[in-house]
């Protein structure tokens, strides 16, 4: 018999965190706790509204599965008993993380994964001025950070893309414009953003938006982030982006997440692994997909003023493992 306990937490941010969609100053976050034979596996997610979820939705959620999970419901089961999401998530990385404390293993082992010692990740530089994005740019490839993810709306685009740019010059760029952007002027905003040697561009168009990217000749990358939640996406991603980005929170969960990951690079999409505003538990649980991607985006937990405890070993542009 498992015991189950659910609950919520907010994690204060050091630095407002502005993107397209508005701003952020904490992380607000779920984690469920399921504990076996005196051994407790754990899963966190973040709620996004842009999903319609809350966190009181999602911990609603939750509990609508909370006799199944104290009878012993696997992970694989899970898959049908909740739609992809962030409930999902927490529920299926907390089954994960059990199954590989009770083997006495990390998750990596138990998976039978190499684990890195060193993971290059983004470092994001949220929307402001040109002047306090370059800055901020400036900083963060002085403290080591060599890929930086550039946040934009709609405005100001060329002036904050090159002003980042002259910030840091040898920088691998990737800019990520939140469905913020439309379909008119796009083909010469990819165009500016090659010129300046931006590696990928992610999400310009609005998710069931994106038509206008079928057969769009394109001198970049474009990665889907929003229009990308599950394998049942990507039949209407291919000849519209090169690209998905995966999240835990959107797949509901690593086991989805992996066989995303699989059907997507057989169907010939590169892949970059992403995350929300979290702590290092729900980086931990992405790790899996670590080898796979060629971008890795996992600083959310670099935002927090404190991280939990035990937390990851992060330094500017780069986790330890």
């Amino acid at each position: 018999m498992r015991s189950l306990r659910v609950y919520e937490e907010a994690w204060p941010l050091h630095t407002p965190f502005v993107i397209a969609r508005g701003s952020r100053s904490e992380a607000k976050v779920v984690v469920v706790e399921m504990e076996e034979e005196g051994i407790k596996g754990i899963g966190e997610c973040t709620p996004y509204p842009r999903y319609g979820e809350s966190i009181a939705s999602v911990m609603a959620q939750i509990m609508t599965v909370h006799a199944q999970l104290e009878d012993g419901v696997t992970a694989q089961q899970i898959q049908q008993l909740l739609p992809a999401g962030a409930a999902r998530n927490a529920i299926d990385c907390a089954l994960w993380d059990l199954a590989a404390r009770k083997a006495g293993r990390t998750l990596m082992d138990y998976l039978h994964i190499a684990t890195p010692q060193h993971i290059r990740t983004a470092q994001t530089v949220v929307i402001g001025t040109p002047e306090q994005m370059a800055a901020s740019a400036s900083t963060l490839w002085q403290k080591g950070a060599r890929l930086l993810k550039i946040k934009m709306d709609e405005h100001l685009i060329s002036e904050r893309i090159v002003a980042v740019r002259a910030a840091a010059p040898e920088a691998t760029l990737i800019v990520d414009a939140n469905e913020s952007w439309n379909s008119e002027g796009l083909a010469a905003r990819c165009q500016l953003l090659a010129d300046l040697g931006v590696a990928m561009l992610e999400q310009p168009l609005p998710a069931g938006q994106d038509d206008s990217l079928s057969n769009f000749i394109h001198p970049l990358p474009i990665c889907a982030d929003e229009s990308c939640h599950t394998r049942a996406n990507l039949a209407t991603l291919s000849g519209r982006y090169d690209m998905i980005n995966i999240k835990l929170d959107k797949t509901g969960g690593l086991s989805e997440a992996l066989a995303l990951a699989q059907e997507a690079r057989q169907q010939g999409f590169d892949l970059m692994l992403g995350c929300m505003l979290c702590t290092s538990r729900a980086i931990t649980a992405a790790l899996p997909l670590i080898n796979q991607v060629r971008f890795a985006d996992l600083d959310g937990p670099t935002w927090l003023a404190v991280d939990v405890e035990p937390s990851l070993c992060f330094t500017t542009g780069e986790l330890h493992l």
